[in-house]
Parts: structure tokens; C-alpha cells; sequence
């Protein structure tokens, strides 16, 4: 199969305007540096195509990498330990939390979403605080795109602080087979985390721009770098 890039007239003309990046990145921001929401379900190639973008010299701001950073840091785990005790590694001498331990965290949080909207009330302005910073060290790079990669951007509407969106996507049985292929990988945890996100049709009709990653490598690298040229021209 070859690769889909499609644009959505729906969404370009709903795509955020330079206020909605202002409030989300400050005042000041460069109106000509363009940040292109990148998003997709689990195993659909988000990551692969994140890595084309960085190979083409294109800035990645990477949602999880900025959550993982985050959960290492004294201030997070304090604020997440004093929400689920028991969630992170103490300090054996003072006892304050010094990291956040996902393998503790996870079975108090999942499974319950009103929990699992506490901890996204913790975790997603930190996470906004430190992506705004990164921003603004791209925008005093010289960068005029700026690809911010996150996993759950409808869910968060973070699409209203963006330019423009691109969904990754494959078909249904080809995201089961790469899922499944996964290292302790089951269809229960499959379908856990599916509930979690929202449907690829959705996602894919929210998109301004989409592309399946059912096809070569190099097919692949074409779409994306089509997509740097329609972007940058």
C-alpha cells in the first residue's frame, strides 16, 4: 500500500490562530515559525516518522521524553507522592520523593478515570511549562518549524496551539500486529490503552494532514519530506 497525505479544508480553516499560539507560547512568539502537531495511536509510527522530521535538521518536542524528564525531577514526585502516596522512590535519609516510579503509580491510577484526571491536572501544565520554554528556544535557534509530538493532542485539545496537525495512522490489523509484536504486550493491555485514546477515524478526521505508514521506508521518507516542502514553501 502507498502512503495518504491529505489535507482537511475543515481544519486548515479552523487551525489556531496567532492568539491561541500566544496564549500557549507568550507574547512575543514568531508569527513565521510554523508548529506542526504530530499525533497518532499506539504503534501506528508516530515515532518512526518523528525520527524523518530530526533527520531533515526539523526540531521534535517530544510530549513523552518532556513527562519521563519530568518524573525524575524532585518537583514533580513531590507533587505526585502527596496525590497517590506510595507512587515514588523516597529519599532513604530525608524520605521526600526523589522520582517518580511508573511500575507504583500505574495500578493506583489506571482504570480510574477520575484519578487519571487528577494526574493529568499535576502533570499537564508542567509538561505545557517546560514545552513553552523548548519552543522559545527553537523560535531563538532560528527554527521555522517546529514539530511538537504528542501522543494524546485531540485528547488534550492541544491542537488549538498549533498550526496544523499530522495523524500517523495504519490500518486496524496492522496496528494489532505491530502491537502484539511489542515485549509484554497482551490484548488486554492492547485494548486498555486503546479505550484511553481516541478512535484513528476521529483523529483522522480532525487531522489537517495524514499519513499511513503501510509502506516502504523510503516511500515513507518521500511523504514526510513532501510534507516539509509544502509546509516551508
Amino acid at each position: 500500500k502507498g502512503t495518504l497525505l491529505q489535507k482537511t479544508t475543515e481544519e486548515e480553516e479552523g487551525s489556531s490562530s496567532s492568539w491561541l499560539k500566544e496564549a500557549a507560547f507568550g507574547k512575543g512568539h514568531r508569527a513565521s515559525m510554523f508548529l506542526l502537531g504530530l499525533t497518532g495511536g499506539i504503534a501506528m509510527g508516530k515515532s518512526t516518522v518523528a525520527e524523518m522530521f530530526k533527520a531533515k535538521g526539523i526540531p521534535v518536542i517530544d510530549a513523552d521524553k518532556i513527562v519521563h524528564n519530568l518524573y525524575e525531577g524532585e518537583e514533580t514526585s513531590a507533587l505526585i507522592e502527596a496525590a497517590f502516596p506510595g507512587a515514588c522512590t523516597l529519599s532513604p535519609d530525608s524520605g521526600k520523593p526523589l522520582r517518580v516510579d511508573r511500575r507504583k503509580l500505574g495500578p493506583l491510577v489506571v482504570g480510574d478515570e477520575a484519578k487519571m484526571a487528577q494526574l493529568n491536572g499535576i502533570v499537564h501544565p508542567l509538561v505545557a511549562r517546560e514545552r513553552t520554554t523548548m519552543v522559545h528556544a527553537c523560535e531563538e535557534q532560528g527554527a521555522s518549524l517546529v514539530v511538537i509530538d504528542v501522543p494524546l493532542l485531540f485528547e488534550t485539545k492541544g491542537e488549538s496551539t498549533v498550526d496544523a496537525t499530522l495523524v500517523v495512522t495504519c490500518s486496524p490489523e496492522e496496528q494489532r500486529r505491530r502491537v502484539l509484536e511489542r515485549e509484554n504486550m497482551t490484548e488486554e493491555k492492547f485494548e486498555g490503552i486503546r479505550k484511553m485514546q481516541m478512535s484513528d477515524e476521529e483523529k483522522r478526521r480532525r487531522a489537517t494532514h495524514v499519513i499511513s505508514t503501510e509502506c516502504s521506508l523510503q516511500a515513507l521518507e518521500q511523504e514526510v519530506a513532501n510534507l516539509v516542502s509544502s509546509l516551508s514553501s
